[in-house]
């Protein structure tokens, strides 16, 4: 018989023992969606129309794993792209996946054995006196005990069979560690594309504030223009051209924050981008470049449950929590180990594989814990509160994204209203303004009625934009709510080999 073949028939029992024992500890199971409605109210089919655009909230519609090509935009899709490729907060959230996964492979290593070979040479000089002290007969010298060489190979094995599965509680626990960060690196992809998205409208609607301003800014300077004029001719006071200017000022010094907010928004975009502010010359974004999207998904309790990431990563947390239970349970029962070494030891290579000098040692042992000054008991107990903690927080992670999805429900229906009101306001304003400054060409109207005609019109005009960016921004908020299409995206590579049952 060969020697790996006598190892492995000596280890076979206890092996074949740790393969197929029952883990001690609680099995994990994943607590049941909760089945409740998603808003405290029925959804209408759709929201009201407002500039022309009607939402329709389709039950149980899926979502697409690019969910922001909706807004058809080939400008965003392609800002997207780039930073998936290139977001360095992605990359590291990758590596971080990878290093979970390898950690659960070099967990795996311990269900097996682990097997040794080696080969030692040794040069010798053995002291007379060694051999006068065991009795030796005859004068002994150095000369008659020559020095010698001992030549030495050994195959050692040794297993520690996992018993009552306190090392598959271990592998548990860390492959729940690895999905935690999968799940977390799918929540920073779907962060990041929101932000994105949400970025994009945003620079859109202060660009369209800023020409809202400018319109208002270039009609008061026309109106400085004529008052100036009509003071020249006698016609009106100097108070009005005061007041007109004072009006124009201050009209202009709302322009400034805006491109401000603007030149910081876009080098956010640059940051998501992965390139640094002065790289960055995307094209400016314009709430026309930007579509509504018009069937907007409506998930049931189930399906949110399962495709937010943040609650299966609370979900992974609490896996762990469990598995780790688990560990403890099994520390405090008895911990087997088998070792065993095949080996030959001779005075020349000649001899060294001959049946003479084989050497072999087999040994089992069995240690049981008796006292650890209620270490063992301590850590069971700190397992079972942070158990505990884990599904507290589950509970509160599930609670949290259903008012996620409600809000961005609800708030869908607020914004079609709140824009279908801004641009009637908006209308009006315009409306008002132009009679009223007409009227007060002819004498109809004082200047002081064209001044808050005026004033009128920017904050409707400035409303309206805000109400249409609110709109497109709140859907992306909805599509990040509902877990963003991830399930159907294959860009998160994973390496982990399968866990060991």
């Amino acid at each position: 018989m060969k020697p790996t073949g006598f190892l492995l028939r000596a280890c076979a029992p206890l092996l074949t023992a740790g393969l197929t024992a029952c883990a001690v500890g609680p099995d994990f199971h994943q607590p049941p969606a909760p089945q409740v409605a998603l808003t405290p109210t029925k959804l209408p089919a759709a929201t009201v129309p407002a500039d022309g655009k009607v939402q329709y909230f389709r039950d149980g519609a899926d979502i697409a794993g690019d969910w922001w090509s909706l807004y058809h935009s080939a400008e965003l899709n392609a800002l997207i792209e780039a930073a998936l490729a290139h977001n360095p907060t992605l990359q590291a959230s990758q590596q971080t996946l990878i290093q979970a996964e390898e950690t659960v492979r070099a967990q795996q290593g311990g269900l097996f054995p682990s097997v040794s070979a080696g080969f030692q040479v040794t040069r010798e000089k053995v002291s007379s006196a060694e051999f006068a002290t065991f009795g030796a007969t005859g004068q002994v010298t150095t000369a008659t005990i020559p020095p010698f060489t001992l030549y030495n190979t050994d195959l050692s094995v040794s297993y520690a069979p996992d018993v009552f599965g306190g090392l598959r509680r271990q592998i548990e626990s860390q492959a729940a560690q690895a999905d935690y960060q999968r799940d977390e690196l799918e929540a920073a992809y779907l962060t990041l594309t929101s932000n994105i998205v949400t970025a994009a409208v945003t620079e859109a609607s202060l660009q369209g504030q800023i020409d809202a301003t400018n319109k208002v800014i270039d009609a008061e300077r026309q109106v400085l223009s004529i008052l100036v004029t009509q003071v020249g001719l006698g016609g009106v006071a100097q108070a009005l051209v005061l007041q007109e200017q004072a009006t124009l000022s201050a009209a202009e010094a709302t322009l400034p924050p805006l491109q401000s907010q603007l030149a910081q928004t876009r080098n956010q975009l640059a940051v998501y981008v992965g390139t640094f502010p002065g790289d960055f010359h995307e094209a400016d974004f314009t709430l026309a470049d930007l579509t509504l999207p018009q069937d907007v998904p409506v998930s049931l309790p189930s399906a949110i449950v399962a495709q937010r990431p943040d609650i299966q990563a609370a979900a992974a947390q609490l896996h762990a929590a469990s598995a780790d239970l688990g560990v403890a349970d099994a520390n405090l029962l008895p911990q087997f180990t088998l070792t065993a070494q095949l080996g030959h030891q001779a005075l020349t290579t000649g001899t060294l594989f001959t049946p003479q000098s084989l050497i072999w040692s087999l040994m089992a042992g069995v240690t049981q814990p008796l006292f650890e000054g209620g270490t063992l008991t301590a850590q069971r107990q700190e397992a079972l509160a942070a158990l505990r903690a884990a599904g507290a927080r589950y509970q509160a992670t599930v609670q949290s994204a259903f008012q996620n999805v409600a809000d961005a429900l609800q708030i869908l229906q607020y914004d079609a209203m709140t824009l279908a009101a801004a641009q009637a306001a908006e209308n009006a304003a315009a409306n008002s303004l132009a009679v009223t400054t007409a009227q007060y060409r002819l004498g109809g109207q004082p200047f002081t009625a064209v001044l808050t005609a005026q004033t009128t019109y920017q904050n409707a005009a400035i409303a309206e934009v805000k109400a249409a960016a609110a709109r497109l921004t709140d859907s992306a908020a909805l599509y990040q709510a509902l877990g963003g299409g991830w399930w159907h995206r294959q860009d998160v590579a994973s390496t982990c080999c399968g866990i060991i049952p």
